[in-house]
């Protein structure tokens, strides 16, 4: 009975023989969501740092307690 390495060794020599002509564009697709998933871990980790603006503080407007009369 194949081993481990018997069973993935065939089955990489399977899929090699029945989708060679797909292989180009499954290592394209791969690579393009390797790049999205690095960008997106890049953007989670800067969004925990304050952004810099230029923009003065916006002041938030006073409310006056309502008048009991």
């Amino acid at each position: 009975m194949p081993g481990a390495t018997e069973w993935l060794i065939i089955a990489l020599i399977i899929v090699l023989l029945f989708s060679a002509p797909k292989l180009p564009t499954m290592a394209r697709s791969l690579g393009r969501s390797m790049r999205i998933f690095k960008s997106e871990m890049t953007e989670m980790k800067n969004d925990g740092t304050p952004a810099v603006s230029s923009a003065a503080p916006v002041s938030e407007p006073k409310v006056a307690p309502p008048s009991n009369d």
